[in-house]
């Protein structure tokens, strides 16, 4: 038995400044609204390099301390996880330095904590928003079935 698949390796941040949150409005027509800054790892890169790479890149902002916090992941293709599986490593950070600025992906823009519902994310930044903020979970994974994706939160 084959115990080996493919995985394409990503990185979100969520960045906090008191009750703010750093999120960037994506203008990709494959997710667009307001979502967390991230990126794809390099072959060979480590995760935490990755994430102060790509959140310097995206936002302008180095990050000091980023910490592992857990995990989403989806199908890659076809909600069919034997396709291959997107693995996302979730991290936080509330030290950094630097100034913020936007990127060709999109604005960025600090956000209320408490003003998230009444703006334009993609679908799942509150359900995504429950594993940074609840230290019971660390697994954000989608399971699919035709076209329904159910988030399971672990």
């Amino acid at each position: 038995m084959d115990r080996s698949e493919r995985v394409e390796l990503a990185v979100l941040c969520l960045i906090k400044d008191g009750d703010k949150i750093l999120l960037q409005n994506r203008v990709k027509k494959d997710w667009q609204g307001y979502t967390l800054p991230g990126g794809h790892v390099e072959c060979g890169e480590s995760f935490v390099d990755a994430v102060i790479r790509e959140m310097k890149e995206e936002t302008g902002l180095t990050m000091i301390g980023p910490r592992m916090v857990g995990i989403k992941q989806f199908p890659m293709k076809h909600g069919n996880y034997e396709e291959g599986r997107y693995i996302v490593l979730l991290f936080m950070a509330d030290q950094f330095t630097g100034e913020v600025i936007s990127s060709d992906e999109g604005e960025m823009e600090w956000v209320n904590r408490s003003d998230i519902s009444k703006i334009s994310a993609v679908d799942d930044l509150e359900e995504l928003l429950k594993v940074f903020e609840d230290p019971a979970l660390t697994e954000f994974q989608y399971l699919v079935d035709g076209d329904n994706w159910e988030a399971v939160l672990k």
